[in-house]
């Protein structure tokens, strides 16, 4: 049987590529590049899957999806997009669309897409109000996995394990789920397991009764209680004690807690959403950390990229800053693109919450309005990029700054700094080999299995590293 496909899309050039690719699938393909376009052929004829870009020639593509799902019902969509925010991948999600491709997007990805979206056919429910005030900055291409992750965890209550370094923004990625989703009526309550001492960490999690240990003078409620109907965010998940991984455990498969001291179980309906900036997989393998709770917490996995893989976010991150350091009370600034270039060849160990306090400290200090490269240059000094990141001193130096901002206990130095390099040695395998996984392994010079079974084990994304076209 042959599918029929309607591809609406404003540039010509993509819009022949993706029909030319789809045309030696032995797809019937039909093109235009206007909303009146579009709606009357799909008044004329029948498709099993319509593509179609946000901007077109007469307007929003998006805009007036409502009209298509009233023509075709049954028509799965996917979205393309050069809009690559995560505003427009919530408005995907909230429009029905199948699935959602920021530009540039791999052709043999969207290709196999299609032909999900051919075979399933999905039935569009009602679509609700794009949401505003999105808590990203940044367009980059390492963004755009994650605008899309959350984009497909809107609409359920899946349990989401959200992985980065320091400074990355995991806790914006709970908040946004959490607000765009369908708990945002509930409660969202975080609890850092680092900043809780390990004999209260149990009570703070699932309350306790009056009397159940000495200080305990009065009944508590615990978060998950606090949290119930909403969504309840568990930072720094790594660092919890055995103990309570144990129950943490035991209350992700039953759906019931019980207060520390009493006697009864009680139901909780709350959202899990975890993260931690530390790999697991050491972890589990020393025994620290329960494989059977990592497999429980890892439904969906989005891992956060450094602020050093999307470097091209700089220039709008710390325009945003500025903003903020204004309504904080800070004189009104505003900087050069020099000063971002010179901004964008630090290493930012701190992620983007070091780059945020960077830039006050800028807009404080700063002489004119204009922040520009000198005065960069000559108030920090010290957070210049590395030069010649393969030599030994390159490594050195990542290796001091690692150290320096990390307390590491004695005994677990090796295994601690292994952890840490071994994902960004992958990650630089797969770049260079543009994600070809045979070719990593040659580089690397272990076995392809190894490095397969490394991949899943650190998290790592092959399709990130693949060549686009």
């Amino acid at each position: 049987m042959t599918h029929s496909v309607l591809i609406v899309e404003d540039d010509a050039a993509i819009a022949a590529v993706i029909a030319e690719a789809l045309g030696e699938e032995g797809y019937d393909v039909a093109l235009c590049s206007r909303i009146d376009r579009r709606d009357a052929l799909l008044a004329e004829r029948s498709f099993d899957v319509m593509l179609t870009d946000v901007m077109l020639e007469d307007g929003d593509g998006l805009a007036s999806i409502a009209a298509v799902h009233a023509a075709a019902p049954q028509m799965p969509i996917i979205v393309l997009s050069a809009q690559n925010t995560l505003d427009t991948a919530v408005r995907a999600s909230d429009s029905q669309a199948f699935e959602y491709f920021p530009k540039p997007f791999d052709l043999d990805e969207l290709t196999k897409a299609v032909a999900q979206a051919a075979a399933r056919r999905p039935s569009p429910g009602p679509r609700s109000d794009p949401a505003e005030d999105m808590p990203f900055i940044g367009r980059s291409q390492a963004m755009q996995g994650v605008y899309r992750m959350i984009s497909r965890v809107l609409r359920n209550d899946l349990t989401v394990l959200v992985t980065g370094e320091s400074g990355t923004g995991k806790e914006l990625v709970a908040e946004a789920i959490h607000e765009l989703g369908a708990r945002k009526t509930g409660p969202f309550v975080a609890v850092n397991a680092a900043a809780i001492p390990q004999d209260l960490i149990e009570s703070e999690l699932f309350g306790h009764e009056k009397g159940a240990f000495t200080g305990a003078l009065n009944q508590a409620i615990g978060k998950f209680e606090q949290a119930n109907g909403g969504t309840l965010f568990l930072d720094e998940i790594g660092d919890m004690p055995a103990q309570a991984q144990t129950r943490l455990l035991r209350a992700l498969q039953s759906g019931r807690i019980r207060r520390v001291g009493g006697r009864h179980d009680i139901a909780v309906d709350v959202r899990i959403i975890a993260a931690t900036n530390r790999n697991l997989a050491p972890m589990i393998a020393e025994g620290s950390f329960r494989e059977d709770l990592y497999y429980r917490l890892n439904v969906v996995p989005i891992p956060m990229p450094p602020l050093r893989e999307r470097r091209e976010d700089i220039g709008a991150l710390a325009r945003h800053f500025l903003v903020l350091a204004e309504r904080e009370g800070l004189p009104r600034r505003s900087i050069d693109d020099d000063a971002v270039a010179a901004l964008a060849e630090r290493e930012w160990p701190g992620n983007v919450r070091e780059l945020r306090n960077v830039v006050f400290r800028l807009a404080l200090i700063a002489r004119n309005e204009i922040i520009d490269r000198a005065i960069v240059d000559e108030n920090l000094p010290g957070l210049r990029a590395v030069e010649g990141g393969g030599t030994d001193g390159g490594f050195a130096n990542a290796l001091s700054t690692w150290l320096a901002n990390r307390t590491v206990p004695s005994g677990t130095l090796y295994h601690a700094a292994l952890a840490e390099f071994e994902k960004p040695l992958l990650e630089h395998a797969m770049r260079e080999t543009e994600g070809n996984q045979v070719r990593a392994a040659q580089l690397l010079g272990i076995n392809r299995n190894t490095l397969r079974k490394k991949i899943g084990d650190l998290g790592i994304e092959p399709d990130r590293y693949a060549r686009r076209r």
